[in-house]
């Protein structure tokens, strides 16, 4: 007998037939004030690991991995449960990898390459098992089976259509001419007789795969280049999908548009396919989302399901058709769950720019962030709803934001080569902009009493200002070499740390503006961040030579470091409300935690799909908070198997995310 567990009911989307049933059942159970969702989300996995776009992903026969092509050169195969890399990088091609494709029996996977080859892999080694095949005179950019396995069909910059022997290697058809631009997209009707291209001549053709001629074309009726074209499983019917933003679907005997041109896309599509009953179709598009179509009415039927934060390249159908694989320039790949009706839930208002710079209020009850956008804006850190902004006024990108200690107003430096604050409930300007930086503001911060504010700038100099009237009360502190990066106040008030790209961090009295100490020499590139332990007595650096540093503040001593583990430059980092643990977030996309006693990785590395150009603890140390180059601004639990629990993205889509015990929930957020 089935067991309901009504702790787990609230929890539940409210859509489902469980929740549905029981919820009314149980009107004093628990419940959920604000948030939720009405169904399951439809992002189920995200897998990363390429280091450049993915340019294509397909799903073994069996639905349990996952094939994948990128621009780096390399090929792996994932396990599509767990999203763990069970192969490679698979390394032989000697450019972009551009199109991967499973054998009908699993065991060989084939790829196509800008370096002009086409090779076979075994799939459960990884060893090439045939080629490179070579023939091609342009770059290959797709590749599938035949779907008896025998026989390899690739399509060429070479504007050729080439059919190869998947035992030998031997080109046993072609090539085939007809195209006048470059062949984009091939593809083996199921019964194996035929072959449909799509080209950036505009065009579709198909093929006869015996007599290497052309048995119906052109299909016109795209207005620009066809990306991508695929047969129905009963082959029956092709689709097709182009830079004209549109779906097409033709009668594969006729050659005519059997639906009227299927719309929804703002930019290119990229790749198009059928589930394997032929009643849908998936479409990846330039604009960074995944549409599924019903194949028969042309209407939308699932998404536009967002979540990548740049071009979809590729997209999949799992051979039970209850999942979708896309892969995106945004290096990652995203498996979505199909049978999830609904999306979207709630508003999305948000930075359309790289977010530089985020911060919790004191009272953790708000996040600011700053943006390339020249904005600033105010979120609720529980909903992650907008409660304020933009903030405008900035010229340039706003580079630094901070609360002051009563949370009643907000400091903010910018690319203009200002600073300015901000009253927190209005919105308004109250002092500024300060001039006096003769270039642009690379961080600012108040003091522990609010009274003062420090900027530093890429001037080189460090200035401490009334935070009432604007007036310069300490400086122009000179002493670095290049452009300061960081500044921070030490908990006291009494002191200033700075960070420099002369690679060195300096101690200021903050009142009389003399070296007290440093400057501390360690780092080999410039120091990105800097920042005061609690208790003032250590201090906390990172650097572009990808390492931190934990200094004693008094003597200038290192006393744990340097912490290596990013793979580039760091930019932000700070240290727990305790000051037990170290915050890092880096450019190469990963955000860790660190013990900041023994040095010890705690968490991590959590990966975004951009660089991290800030990153903060929320005042209780359970939450984290990240701004970065996709514009969107994740908070993470600490304190549980780490996880998002909200995200504020940008106005074209967000993401929510709430934690239980039921794990890590996400829905998406359109406008």
């Amino acid at each position: 007998m089935p067991h309901i567990y009504l702790s787990a009911i609230p929890f539940s989307p409210r859509g489902i037939g469980v929740s549905e049933q029981y919820l009314g059942l149980y009107p004093r159970i628990f419940g959920i004030q604000r948030g939720g969702q009405s169904r399951w989300p439809a992002i189920q996995s995200i897998f990363s690991g390429h280091t450049l776009f993915v340019t294509s992903v397909a799903f073994s026969p069996d639905g349990r991995r996952i094939a994948s092509g990128s621009l780096d050169k390399s090929v792996r195969v994932w396990d599509a449960e767990t999203g763990e890399t069970v192969l490679g990088p698979l390394g032989g091609h000697t450019n972009f990898v551009n199109s991967v494709s499973f054998s009908p029996d699993g065991r060989r996977i084939v790829s196509g390459s800008r370096d002009q080859s086409v090779r076979v892999w075994d799939a459960d080694t990884g060893q090439i098992t045939l080629g490179p095949l070579e023939g091609h005179t342009g770059g290959v950019n797709s590749v599938s089976f035949s779907p008896d396995g025998r026989r390899v069909v690739s399509g060429s910059e070479d504007l050729s259509v080439r059919v190869w022997d998947a035992e030998t290697g031997q080109t046993a058809v072609g090539p085939l001419e007809g195209h006048t631009a470059t062949v984009n997209s091939v593809s083996f009707s199921p019964d194996g007789r035929r072959i449909v291209s799509g080209s950036s001549d505009g065009s579709v053709r198909v093929w006869d795969t015996e007599a290497g001629r052309t048995v119906l074309g052109l299909l016109e009726g795209h207005t620009d280049w066809v990306r991508s074209v695929s047969f129905s499983p009963d082959g029956r019917r092709i689709v097709s999908g182009s830079d004209d933003t549109s779906v097409r679907v033709w009668d594969a005997e006729t050659g005519e548009a059997v639906l009227e041109p299927l719309r929804g896309h703002t930019d290119y599509v990229y790749s198009v396919s059928f589930s394997q009953d032929g009643r849908r179709i998936v479409s990846g598009s330039r604009d960074n989302s995944v549409r599924v179509w019903d194949a028969d009415t042309g209407q939308i039927a699932l998404g536009p399901l967002e979540g990548h934060t740049d071009d979809v390249n590729s997209v999949s159908f799992s051979p039970d058709g209850r999942r979708i694989v896309s892969g995106s320039d945004d290096k990652s790949i995203r498996v979505w769950d199909t049978e999830t009706d609904q999306t979207a839930v709630g508003p999305s208002h948000g930075h359309n720019d790289w977010v530089r710079s985020v911060s919790f209020s004191p009272d953790g009850r708000h996040i600011v962030s700053g943006s390339d956008d020249r904005s600033v804006r105010i979120w609720d850190a529980e909903t992650g709803e907008s409660v304020l902004g933009p903030l405008e006024g900035h010229t340039g990108s706003v580079n630094s934001v901070a609360f002051s200690p009563d949370c009643r107003r907000i400091v903010s430096g910018s690319s203009d080569k200002s600073v300015r604050v901000w009253d927190a409930e209005m919105g308004q300007t109250v002092v500024g902009p300060l001039e006096g930086h003769i270039a642009p503001v690379s961080s600012v911060s108040f003091s522990p009493d609010g009274r003062r504010i420090v900027s530093g700038s890429d001037d080189c100099l460090v200035r401490v200002w009334d935070a009432e009237t604007g007036q310069t009360v300490v400086g122009p502190l000179g002493g670095h070499t290049a452009p300061v990066t960081s500044v921070f106040f030490s908990p006291d008030g009494q002191r200033i740390v700075s960070g420099s790209f002369d690679e060195s961090v300096r101690v200021w009295d903050a009142e009389t503006g003399q070296t007290v100490v440093g400057p501390l020499e360690g780092h080999t590139a410039l120091v990105n961040s800097v920042s005061f332990s609690p208790d003032g007595r250590r201090i906390v650096s990172g650097s572009g030579d990808g390492s931190i540093r934990v200094w004693d503040a008094e003597t200038g001593q290192t006393v744990l470091g340097p912490l290596k583990g990013h793979t580039d430059w760091i930019r932000s980092v700070s240290f727990s409300p305790d000051g037990q643990r170290i915050l890092s977030g880096s450019h190469d996309q990963s955000i860790r935690v660190w013990d900041a006693k023994t040095g010890e990785a705690l968490v991590g590395p959590l990966v975004r799909p951009s660089g991290v150009f800030a990153a903060s603890f929320s005042p209780d140390g359970r939450r984290i908070v990240t701004g970065s180059s996709d514009t969107s601004i994740p908070v993470w639990d600490t304190e549980v198997t780490p996880s998002i629990v909200r995200s504020f993205i940008d106005h074209d889509a967000g993401t929510v995310a709430y934690h239980t015990d039921l794990g890590a929930c996400l829905f998406n957020l359109s406008k």
